[in-house]
């Protein structure tokens, strides 16, 4: 038995490293070119696919040629990555009905999002797997379970520490995730996926406990290369090339969806020639209850046809190598002007030395008696083809990128009208639209799994701490059943569109027209601290919505009917705990809850009145007196 079981195992793990090694080869020239991007992002910008397939720098023609670097494609990609890096992304769980219940689970459920999300820092992941995206066109996002996540609650028998477990989000970049098939334009419709990465033989006993023999893995890493410079000096050049980790090794995580025959679907987890993991897909991750990827995908543009988006960096590659090209070829002519070039007569002076001093100030020229003395070549000025160039160069960076100078450069022009500027920068953000999409769609199915693997993973109650929009700090008990929902939508428009600035301008515009003003004209407190809210500026001290916290201690009052006694205080506004009892009374399926909330109605009723006959009465005694 014991054979059979061996036996298997080694044919797993021989059919998943051929199955890695083949697609590796199959996606060798997309990788060549993220590399290419790479180096010129970077600056190394004398860099080439070569026919061989592997990258490789072309060197001087001439001693004397200028070969510096005027990396626009730099500026151009860091000024998408502020305008992405501005992508807030908030989401928020729709209730599955419109029951009192459901209303405060959904913003249960929200709130917990919140606090993932802060917890795993995905505002700077975001940032980080936009540069990869802007790149290499394409990024992952990996969302899973980690048991060594969240609180302590015990000690095993070999007194290592037993956490609850939580939700951990990591990058992946696109070296890693190997699709079966290139031309498939969804993650979602791969029947495979492979994330190949590269762990330390220690890391992979700490992870999976297993002695993996450590070999050389080939990883990318910078390196500076002299291929740069110009007559007279050299200039280094990041570069980026092929370097080798030792004591590494290779763990392949090969993914495969659920089918007829497999309907959780396949988890097999290879390093070197050991199997670690075989089994099941181990999260419910997509509607319905199915089992499925735990990889969200971003791209920078469509790439028609293929599993991988593509770089704007592609498109801006050949016009930056004519823009080095015509810089370069202006600064020659410019050296020429400046040292000039000699002619001699054969035979008329020492040659040797005029190369190595050239014609100093105050130089001792002695040349042979009847020959022609050095004279200097008219080599003229300039060419103004070469500014025009330069232009139309600079013009064209504008239209591939569809990033201006504007948003490049800051420059406005003195004789732009304000609605001018506005309708240039709308026109940047637009030309953004597919990045920013891709990115908010990703956040979104980020969040849906974070919630299906809480509904998978929570066993008994779980505790959760966030803050409130007030500054509050809450604490929220919960268990896996109370998150009914996974219907979310975003709490905003597109932020590149929906700026703050905008938003302020509209909001002020609403208040002079009155929108916010009661029955007396006036605008009310709470609505002063929601206008405070809108115009960026959130809850000020001073300006505490006591509304709104009424508010919340009539749902908590709604939430405990039939199950404690409730009591009506002084304090309270009766105005505002009746209707929200009053709706959680014709929502509530529960005879108890009712007959509780019927009669603290009447409670918050008889307490009205009599405070109105008191006030009534201190009125009219007050009348009296005077």
């Amino acid at each position: 038995m014991k054979k059979n079981y061996d036996k298997f195992k080694e044919e797993i793990v021989s059919e998943v490293r051929k199955d890695f090694l083949q697609r590796r080869e199959e996606r060798k020239p997309l990788e060549l070119q993220w590399r290419l991007n790479m180096n010129f992002y970077n600056g190394n910008q004398y860099a080439e696919i070569s026919p061989v397939g592997d990258i490789e720098q072309y060197g001087k023609q001439y001693y004397w040629q200028e070969r510096e670097v005027y990396n626009h494609i730099a500026a151009i990609v860091e000024t998408r990555l502020s305008k992405l890096n501005r992508l807030k992304c908030g989401v928020s769980v729709r209730p599955f009905s419109g029951d009192d219940s459901d209303v405060q689970t959904a913003k249960l459920s929200t709130q917990i999002i919140k606090a993932l999300c802060e917890e795993n820092n995905l505002a700077t992941l975001l940032n980080t797997a936009s540069t990869w995206s802007e790149v290499t066109g394409t990024c992952f996002f990996k969302t899973v379970w980690s048991p060594d996540k969240g609180r302590t609650v015990g000690v095993d028998k070999n007194k290592k520490r037993v956490k609850e477990g939580d939700v951990e989000i990591s990058v992946v970049p696109p070296y890693e995730l190997f699709p079966d098939c290139l031309t498939t334009d969804k993650l979602e419709d791969c029947q495979s996926i492979i994330h190949a990465k590269a762990y330390h033989v220690d890391e992979v006993k700490n992870l999976w406990g297993a002695d993996v023999k450590g070999e050389d893995v080939n990883v990318f890493s910078l390196d500076n290369a002299q291929i740069g410079g110009g007559l007279g000096y050299n200039a280094t050049l990041p570069n980026m090339i092929d370097s080798v980790a030792h004591d590494m090794c290779i763990v392949i995580e090969r993914y495969t969806k659920p089918t007829g025959e497999k309907p959780d679907g396949e988890l097999v987890i290879v390093a070197g020639d050991q199997l670690l993991y075989y089994g099941d897909l181990p999260y419910i991750n997509e509607t319905n209850d199915v089992r499925g990827y735990p990889f969200t995908k971003t791209i920078c543009l469509d790439k028609i046809g293929c599993f991988y988006g593509t770089s704007i960096i592609e498109r801006l590659i050949p016009l930056q190598r004519a823009y080095n090209a015509v810089k370069n070829r202006k600064h020659e002519f410019m050296n020429r002007l400046a040292m000039g070039v000699l002619t001699v007569e054969d035979g008329s002076i020492d040659t040797d030395n005029l190369e190595d001093e050239g014609l100093s100030p105050g130089k001792v020229l002695v040349y042979r008696q009847g020959s022609t003395p050095p004279r200097l070549l008219e080599v003229g000025r300039v060419p103004v083809d070469f500014q025009y160039e330069e232009e139309r160069i600079l013009s064209e960076f504008t239209t591939m990128s569809g990033v201006s100078e504007l948003s490049k450069y800051s420059d406005v022009y003195n004789n732009m009208s304000g609605k001018a500027i506005g309708l240039l920068v709308e026109q940047d953000e637009t030309r953004l639209n597919i990045a920013t999409t891709s990115l908010r769609n990703a956040v979104k199915r980020i969040c849906e799994q974070m919630l299906r693997l809480y509904k998978q993973f929570c066993s008994g109650k779980r505790m959760k701490r966030f803050s409130e929009d007030n500054g509050e700090v809450e604490l929220a008990y919960f268990t896996a059943s109370d998150l009914r929902s996974d219907d979310l939508v975003f709490d905003n428009e597109n932020e590149l569109t929906d700026t703050l600035e905008n938003r302020r301008n509209m909001v002020l515009e609403l208040v002079r027209m009155g929108i916010f003003n009661g029955e007396n004209g006036e605008v009310s407190a709470r609505n002063k601290v929601k206008i405070l809210e809108l115009l960026g500026f959130g809850n000020w001290e001073s300006a505490r919505d006591t509304d709104e916290t009424h508010r919340k201690k009539a749902l908590k009052e709604n939430l405990d009917a039939g199950k404690a006694k409730l009591a009506v205080a002084e304090y309270d506004e009766h105005d505002l705990h009746i209707e929200e009892h009053i709706k959680a009374l014709l929502e509530s399926k529960d005879d108890k809850a009712k007959t509780a909330l019927d009669e603290h109605i009447k409670q918050h009723r008889l307490a009205k009145l009599m405070n109105g006959g008191m006030q009534a009465y201190e009125e009219q005694n007050e009348k009296e007196q005077r």
